[in-house]
């Protein structure tokens, strides 16, 4: 949803043109670092981050 606050590791908000979903790689998608929710996705276990490229 584009009213959602960015996470620390999203690189753009949720639903712009040209990102997606990814699991987060600090956590693995669990959302738990060191026994807390991770820093990087807030717990979700995912991140928006850019597509394709060139």
């Amino acid at each position: 949803m584009p009213d959602e606050p960015l996470r620390p590791a999203d690189e753009a908000a949720a639903g712009a043109p040209g990102t997606g979903e990814n699991v987060c790689p600090r956590c693995n998608g669990s959302g738990r670092t060191d026994g807390a929710a991770c820093p990087d996705c807030e717990g979700t276990g995912k991140i928006t981050e850019g597509i394709g490229g060139a």
